[in-house]
């Protein structure tokens, strides 16, 4: 079976669950208190909103180091808004995604 390259980053399964990831932060988030509008519902998505534009962005570093530099942001990123959605789900904020 042929693999066909991808042309842009949302040909990328990886980019395309990075955005579902998003989309159900955002909707996930909308409950929070209103106290955590500038505090954790800020930072869980400025956090999910990163893995996908640093996996956009790495798409189109011509050089493999950069590349890979994106990929490791992305990543922490991704670890970053876990932790958020752990602490926001301890605290029993939001809707499940």
């Amino acid at each position: 079976m042929k693999r066909e390259i991808a042309k842009n980053f949302q040909d990328l399964i990886v980019g395309q669950k990075a955005h579902q990831l998003v989309l159900k932060v955002y909707r996930f988030s909308s409950n929070f208190p209103k106290t955590e509008t500038y505090g954790l519902t800020s930072q869980l998505r400025r956090a999910s909103v990163s893995v996908p534009a640093n996996i956009a962005e790495g798409f189109r570093k011509k050089g493999l180091a950069d590349k890979i530099r994106f990929l490791n942001i992305a990543q922490g990123s991704l670890e970053e808004s876990r932790y958020y959605l752990i602490l926001a789900n301890n605290l029993e904020y939001g809707v499940s995604p």
